[in-house]
């Protein structure tokens, strides 16, 4: 999905994004119920409910850092099955009051040192940042808050019910 501003190879390199520590569990990518089945079957685990999706049942010991459980020195091994968080990290979905916002992460230095043009306009090209908010909508607890200072490159305003 990202493939015209980030390598994969980068990505696989880094992993910054696949390694947790206790305070940062919320992080841990939802995995959406019609996958549950075949990622535990590929990887032999068990997934945990989180809301009304799952997630890896990762057992934290305070800072040690601990590798999702789909972690390569390749990258992820879930290939089609990865999860929708990391399809597009480090971009995200965020509520902000009564608006969604996506935003990037500047965790991933690859895409946030990017210029913020740039990165808005690979958001608005091909129907991207449609797919995020039509997602948000249909997974709602993909939605994290928004942390100040995580650069906006989209907004949807959000429905009254």
């Amino acid at each position: 999905m990202l493939s015209k501003i980030l390598k994969s190879e980068s990505c696989a390199k880094c992993r910054v994004c696949c390694g947790f520590v206790e305070e940062d569990k919320w992080e841990i990518p939802l995995i959406f119920g019609e996958f549950r089945e075949k990622i535990e079957e590929k990887l032999g685990i068990a997934l945990a409910p989180r809301g009304g999706e799952y997630v890896f049942d990762m057992k934290f010991d305070g800072d040690k850092l601990i590798y999702c459980p789909a972690a390569s020195e390749h990258g992820c091994t879930l290939g089609e099955l990865k999860p929708f968080d990391c399809l597009i990290w480090p971009f995200r979905v965020n509520s902000l009051g009564d608006i969604r916002v996506i935003t990037v992460s500047p965790v991933c230095g690859s895409v946030s040192d990017l210029p913020l043009k740039t990165l808005s306009e690979f958001v608005s090209a091909d129907g991207f940042a449609d797919k995020l908010f039509k997602t948000a909508r249909d997974h709602p607890d993909i939605v994290k808050p928004y942390i100040g200072g995580y650069p906006i490159v989209a907004v949807e305003k959000i429905p009254k019910m």
